[in-house]
């Protein structure tokens, strides 16, 4: 069976600075899932059009908006882009000049110029999970975040806190911290009675 070996982080992005290139609709989408899961992410957008949709959404996030054709220029200072043109040979441009800088890039529908992809994300407070197909299946990846949505309570929020506060009142070394927590939690996550006809 082939193995995803992607390594999954939650970024700041509001602490880091993201071009988004192209306008259209799939930028917008791109924009739309990064804001609904990091409002404050800090991000500009490059492209000559724009959809009225974008701009509203872009004004609305204090994103930066800049009707230009793609240059390397406003890659400076960037940590992550996304490229999302129609134009093959720019979104590959967009890949060589970040692979030129270190600059993190995803080349939207094309896993081979992708250092990382946007999966699927379920948010519930401060609670946060991400899912990946490894860039084979969006859809799965949808699939599986309605999923997350349902089966995790909305009250999840309030255990977080709680156990936070539970974990300050912990004495003992890290070791015995995480076994304390690890006794204390395991009530949550319930075995299916193998007795069951």
């Amino acid at each position: 069976m082939e193995r995803n070996e992607l390594y999954p982080i939650f970024l700041k992005v509001s602490e880091l600075s993201i071009l988004v290139v192209g306008g259209g609709n799939v930028g917008l989408e791109k924009l739309t899932f990064l804001l609904k899961s990091s409002p404050n992410a800090k991000v500009e957008m490059v492209s000559i059009d724009f959809l009225d949709k974008t701009l509203a959404l872009a004004k609305k996030h204090h994103v930066k908006i800049i009707k230009d054709a793609y240059h390397e220029k406003y890659l400076k200072g960037k940590h992550i882009a996304i490229a999302t043109t129609d134009k093959v040979t720019v979104n590959e441009q967009v890949y060589h000049d970040c692979r030129e800088r270190s600059i993190l890039v995803n080349v939207a529908d094309n896993p081979p110029f992708c250092d990382f992809y946007m999966g699927g994300i379920v948010t519930k407070g401060n609670v946060k999970v991400a899912i990946s197909t490894n860039g084979k299946s969006p859809t799965t990846a949808k699939r599986l975040r309605q999923f997350f949505e349902d089966v995790i309570p909305d009250n999840i929020d309030d255990l977080v806190k709680n156990l936070n506060e539970f974990r300050k009142t912990i004495k003992g070394d890290f070791e015995e911290k995480v076994e304390t927590l690890n006794e204390f939690t395991k009530g949550l996550v319930s075995k299916k009675d193998t007795n069951e006809n």
